[in-house]
């Protein structure tokens, strides 16, 4: 019908990401405020804002329980929180940060020798314990993007180098190589 049900404000800058709770009525949106924010979509509320990370949050996810948030940000953490409580469970990533680091998506850079070279691996976390459990490599240019499948069985990733990966979550192998595009491709759903 293309009714509007609600209108959801609170962040006091732009909101860049946002995520739909898979089990809930539960929406997710992330901000350049440096917050995130879960509002109840059929009461049209503010559940919790969720705070810690020093700069903007530019990702997040729930997970396909939908009783925990993951969350990207700009200062270079991944955190994990508990949607019921709206509290930071775990920090996954901390990454070091560097005059050397450039690019709106490279959070990490590899050292090899003296040259230092942009990420072109995704890393996986255990989000449970935040230790690191792989490194999917493949990518000839910076990954732009990832995302789980449904089932959490296959990992997708999306590259500057203009594909996209299917990655076997189990095995940690790539089972498809997706090429195509002329350009980048910045978001895999």
């Amino acid at each position: 019908t293309g009714k509007c049900y609600h209108t959801f404000r609170g962040h006091s800058a732009e909101i860049v990401c946002l995520s739909f709770n898979p089990q809930s009525t539960l929406l997710a949106t992330g901000s350049m405020d440096t917050t995130a924010k879960l509002w109840d979509l059929e009461k049209g509320e503010e559940v919790a804002t969720l705070n810690g990370h020093s700069a903007e949050i530019i990702t997040l996810s729930f997970n396909t329980t939908g009783d925990r948030i993951i969350t990207g940000s700009f200062d270079h953490t991944v955190a994990v929180w508990d949607v019921g409580t709206g509290r930071e469970q775990n920090i996954l990533i901390k990454m070091p940060t560097n005059n050397n680091a450039t690019g709106k998506y490279e959070l990490r850079k590899w050292v090899q020798g003296s040259t230092a070279v942009p990420c072109l691996c995704v890393q996986l976390w255990d989000a449970v314990t935040g230790t690191h459990t792989a490194t999917l490599v493949g990518h000839s240019r910076e990954v732009l993007d990832v995302c789980f499948d449904y089932t959490g069985q296959r990992i997708a990733t999306a590259s500057a180098d203009g594909s996209a990966r299917v990655y076997n979550a189990g095995t940690k192998q790539c089972i498809a190589k997706l090429e195509g595009h002329e350009d980048e491709i910045s978001k895999v759903s």
